[in-house]
């Protein structure tokens, strides 16, 4: 064995909390400022690149002469690779270790960024894209870890995960303040010049300030890369069938169905490699573990709540005529909300009592999808200042605790690492899009129920129904000299009318829906933790003086299942269990 896999003896306040983590050596406040900001910038170029696609599809489609569902593979060939991408990524840090892989997916990112300025046409920019989701994968992470950097104390680390978390959640809102200004400077191309610029500056400070070493090791084997060429493509089919089966209609093209069929065989054929593997990519038990299945349910509905902002809100404004420029102030409301939301789950964050501030988060964001949900065809921005702002601070609010409740597992046996990291990037991309499949697909289905309704209650031998095709009829009344003609404008803008208002009441029961999965979800965690403090059998106490994310590394047991082959290092496993809280219980 070389000596670049030989294990460093650290110091036990230094030691790497996981596989492929940095070492945590002292740092002056100053250099703990510097590693924080870096971290705050590596993390919104990482985030910005898919959030200025996202909200300007409407524009990019002009510039790429696409037709409105042609354009949707922007963001979903981003979302295709990106949300694979962990499986071999971890494996990457833990053996060419952090600096190799900071150094070269930034190059690479800057790379892929360069080359949106050569695109002229939708398939050129679908395959950029493409390539934009796998090297971006790796930004989220190394932002992470810079920011963890600059905890003084292992007892606060967690509170720099939920900082971090909630920046990430930061780009949107900032997409929609400025993204318009971008195209005005030079179209389309504005936004990767701004993006190439950021990239650029976020490399300079990574090779400034460069993260301590960690731990190296032999992690890559051959069959790790059979399984990814299994489970990617099935993921990237099933990325393509929930973006446009909504798009294009369910029943409507037959390749929606063969794309579902091909993602159901081709990740059950990844499952049963893995099943098979002495040394697993996916931790297949502890994925099934009753647990972990609880906490994967609760962040994919979190991510369906969440999806009120981008397919409820900005759907329901655009429906009524505003565009990204009228929304700016809604935006930037929003951004405050969502650093508000980091700052008191900074402040609130405590691993031992990781539930309360999930419950109040989803019941925060219920009343925020419940007032929304009282929308008119008069509703402006003005109206949604409370609701949007209500629903960003409980986004913010409830993200940090579910992770540090999902990472406490991984810390107690460190071969689920790979497992969490894929099992959180699937619900963080896979649950924005099935959020957005649901509700857009709910939102399409209420619209014919209530143009139903509508229409049945419109006959023309109604008086004020004949009343309002006159008035629709007499704003031709100077560009048409048929009276008939005049009649039919009337009753097509009176059939407008019922269709814009039918919109409306669907995405009222959108945001009820919305509403109602919050409440159902803060009950179901509520009654949880009542359930673990009078009915379930006490957890074993923790060790005295340690918390989830600070312990180092032991011999694994001999049933472990990240035990090694022979002749490599075993990979660290924490001398102590995760303390109890009411979760991992």
């Amino acid at each position: 064995m070389s000596d670049k896999y030989a294990p460093r003896d650290w110091h036990p306040d230094e030691r790497p909390t996981l596989p492929g983590s940095p070492s945590f050596p002292q740092h002056t406040p100053r250099r703990r400022l510097a590693f924080f900001l870096v971290g705050t910038l590596v993390t919104l170029t990482g985030g910005l690149g898919n959030s200025l696609v996202t909200v300007n599809l409407i524009n990019l489609q002009g510039a790429l002469g696409a037709y409105a569902s042609e354009v949707n593979w922007l963001p979903t060939a981003y979302v295709m690779t990106n949300a694979s991408m962990n499986l071999l990524l971890v494996k990457f840090r833990q053996q060419f270790g952090l600096r190799a892989f900071t150094e070269f997916f930034l190059v690479l990112y800057a790379l892929v960024t360069f080359a949106h300025l050569f695109v002229n046409d939708l398939g050129s920019a679908i395959a950029v894209r493409a390539a934009h989701g796998m090297a971006g994968a790796a930004l989220s992470t190394l932002g992470l870890y810079y920011t963890l950097q600059a905890a003084s104390r292992r007892e606060i680390r967690p509170r720099f995960i939920a900082a971090s978390l909630g920046i990430s959640q930061l780009p949107q809102p900032i997409a929609y303040l400025f993204s318009t200004r971008l195209l005005e400077l030079a179209n389309w191309r504005g936004l990767y010049l701004f993006e190439l610029g950021l990239t650029l500056v976020t490399l300079s400070a990574v090779l400034w300030l460069k993260l301590p070493p960690g731990d190296r090791f032999k992690a890559f084997r051959p069959t790790d890369f059979l399984t990814f060429a299994l489970f990617a493509p099935g993921v990237a089919l099933l990325c393509a069938a929930l973006t446009f089966g909504r798009v294009l209609w369910w029943t409507s093209q037959p390749w929606v169905g063969v794309a579902l069929a091909g993602a159901v065989f081709l990740i059950v054929a990844a499952i049963a490699v893995e099943h098979n593997r002495r040394n697993p990519l996916l931790n297949l038990r502890w994925l099934t573990n009753g647990m972990i299945a609880r906490l994967f349910l609760a962040m994919m509905l979190v991510r369906v709540v969440l999806s009120e902002q981008s397919v409820g809100a900005v759907g329901f404004l655009r429906l009524v005529g505003l565009n990204n420029d009228q929304m700016t102030m809604l935006f930037l409301v929003v951004l405050l909300a969502t650093v508000a939301g980091i700052a008191i789950a900074v402040l609130v964050m405590n691993p031992q009592h990781l539930m309360g501030p999930q419950v109040v988060a989803l019941l925060i964001m219920a009343l925020g999808a419940w007032i929304d949900s009282h929308a008119t065809s008069l509703t402006r921005p003005e109206e949604m200042y409370v609701s949007q702002a209500m629903l960003a601070f409980g986004g913010v609010l409830f993200l940090g605790p579910l992770l540090l409740t999902l990472m406490g597992t991984v810390v107690t046996n460190p071969g689920n690492l790979i497992t969490f990291s894929v099992l959180f990037s699937l619900t963080q991309n896979i649950g924005a899009l099935l959020g957005s499949s649901l509700l857009g697909t709910w939102q399409v289905t209420r619209e014919k129920f209530h143009s139903s309704i509508l229409a049945e209650q419109l006959s023309s031998l109604d008086p004020l129904v004949a009343a309002r095709i006159q008035r629709g009829a007499a704003a031709y009344a100077g560009t048409l000299a048929d009276p008939a003609a005049r009649t039919r404008q009337g009753i097509s803008v009176l059939a407008q009318t019922q269709t814009r208002e039918a919109n409306i009441l669907a995405y009222n029961d959108v945001f009820l829906a919305i509403a109602a999965i919050a409440a159902f979800l803060a009950l179901w965690i509520f009654g949880r933790a009542l359930w673990l403090m009078y009915v379930a059998p006490p957890a074993a106490p923790p060790a005295k003086g340690h918390t989830a994310l600070d312990e180092g590394p032991a011999e694994p047991p001999t049933d472990s299942p990240i035990a090694t082959p022979e002749g490599q290092p075993p990979l660290p496993v924490p001398r102590h269990p995760l303390p109890h809280n009411e979760i991992t219980r």
